[in-house]
């Protein structure tokens, strides 16, 4: 029994030994597992967690290439820049075209031909000198925003030439005060008429342009052409009225092109304010620079201020849009008073212009058929200047045919009235009724055939009315 109690007890001790081993040696291989595994699983964290910033990098790269592949889809797709939005409503910027080339750089080139007659009236019904003149102007514009270059820049070029040594049949044959023609110039190969900057600021209610300009080329509020005596119906001899008096007010003293500077300023689509400068002496070819004669000699400069506001009037259509402007020129240029011949400086006048929208034809808010009105009236010293009031008006219809969209017809009245201390002229005003209608033959061509009736041609009490027909060819590329 003893015997059997002692190897009953060995028994015990040898099984808790064998437990105990058996436990040690989990503990141990347990222990050594982890030794082993402990780096694996580091590792595979490490890179678990370098795949996870790396899929992030690369997602947030996508999201940044996706937004600007956007950005360059949606400028592509219609949203216009800032400097496109301003040389698609420039009067004689690009004339036609709805859209700029989504590269960022547009070239165009335009050749308008004209061929006008005096039938009756005015100087000479015989001389044949000026009846046909052209002109051949090539642009091209660099939107720098599509380029990647400046967000809200632009810079803009032309040069232009034309043959006619008269410059139209004004000179020898009408004698109009108020030329004929707005597209007549003399006889030149090319020249760079204009070389410009132009730069949007505080996310674009503020615009400048720089360099050699045409004041009157114009900035775009609510879609309207503003700044500087613009319209809409009545601002382009290219494509509307052919007679210089239906393009630009003759009281306001604006200069061939020459180096100048525009502010525009328009924290909304209903108000704006715009000041301009440029030099009030230059090359009457523009073959100049600019250079020469804005820093050298007299510093003579003209200074031009406007504002209006850009309301729409509702109508079962859909708003119809208008723009009324207000402004005041100052003219540093030296000016022989009519009274006694002496010399004055800073003469000053002031203009205001009006169009509008009386009927829209359809409820597409893109779609500008219908018929518009428009007014412009102007006043200067009239000691200084020989043309101390003017005024205009008239309309104009967009698609007045069913099925020619495109086509424009206008009818309108202009009347300059002359300053009585004035020698140079006999009578007292010279008026102008003047109808057109442009046919958009395609794309690329445009016919529009214009007469012109004309009262007291160049304030000559002694010469009849006449009477100009004329056809303007304009074709696009």
């Amino acid at each position: 029994m003893k015997r059997l109690l002692v190897i009953l007890s060995i028994g015990m001790v040898m099984t808790s030994i064998a437990v105990c081993n058996a436990e040690e040696k989990e503990k141990t291989e347990d222990a050594l597992t982890t030794i082993v595994t402990a780096p694996i699983k580091v590792a595979e964290g490490g890179l678990q967690a370098a795949a996870d910033v790396a899929g992030g990098g690369l997602q947030v790269a996508a999201d940044v290439a996706g937004t600007a592949v956007k950005a360059l889809v949606g400028i592509g797709e219609g949203v216009q820049t800032f400097f496109e939005t301003d040389i698609l409503a420039g009067t004689e910027l690009f004339v036609g075209r709805e859209a700029m080339d989504s590269s960022g750089i547009t070239l165009g080139v335009s050749l308008i031909n004209i061929y006008q007659q005096n039938m009756r009236g005015g100087l000479s019904t015989h001389n044949k000198r000026g009846r046909f003149m052209g002109r051949h102007d090539v642009e091209i514009a660099f939107d720098l925003e599509r380029l990647g270059i400046v967000e809200g820049g632009g810079f803009y070029v032309n040069g232009e030439g034309s043959y006619s040594k008269t410059g139209g049949i004004d000179g020898p044959s009408v004698g109009s005060a108020l030329d004929v023609n707005g597209k007549s110039k003399s006889r030149r190969s090319m020249v760079i008429s204009d070389y410009w900057y132009q730069q949007a600021l505080f996310d674009g209610v503020m615009q400048i342009r720089l360099g050699k300009l045409d004041l009157t080329d114009g900035f775009s509020c609510g879609g309207k052409a503003v700044a500087f005596d613009g319209s809409s119906y009545a601002g382009s001899n290219s494509s509307r009225f052919l007679n210089t008096s239906f393009a630009n007010n003759p009281t306001i003293p604006f200069k061939s092109n020459g180096l100048g500077l525009a502010l525009f300023y328009n924290p909304n689509d209903f108000w704006y304010v715009a000041g301009g400068m440029s030099d009030a002496d230059p090359r009457l070819n523009s073959e100049e620079n600019g250079f020469n004669t804005t820093f050298h000699n007299e510093d003579y400069f003209l200074y031009v201020f406007e504002t209006g506001v850009v309301p729409q009037v509702d109508s079962d259509k859909g708003p119809m849009t208008g723009a009324y402007r207000f402004g005041f020129w100052v003219d540093g240029k030296d000016k022989a008073r009519n009274s006694n011949g002496r010399n004055y400086r800073d003469d000053m006048g002031f203009y205001t212009s009006c169009d509008q929208l009386i009927r829209k034809e359809n409820n597409d808010p893109e779609d500008s058929q219908g018929l518009g009105v428009f007014f412009r009236f102007g006043y200067a010293n009239n000691d200084l200047n020989d043309i101390a009031n003017f005024w205009s008006g008239g309309f104009q219809y967009q698609g007045l045919i069913d099925g020619r969209n495109k086509d424009l017809c206008g009818i309108g009245v202009s009347q300059a009235l002359f300053a009585d201390s004035s020698s140079s002229y006999t009578d007292n005003d010279e008026t102008v009724f003047e109808v057109y209608y442009n046919a958009k033959v395609s794309s690329n061509l445009s016919l529009s055939p214009t007469l012109q009736y004309v009262m007291d041609p160049g304030g000559n009490d002694t010469a009849t009315d006449a009477v100009v027909l004329g056809l303007r060819a304009r074709m696009t590329f």
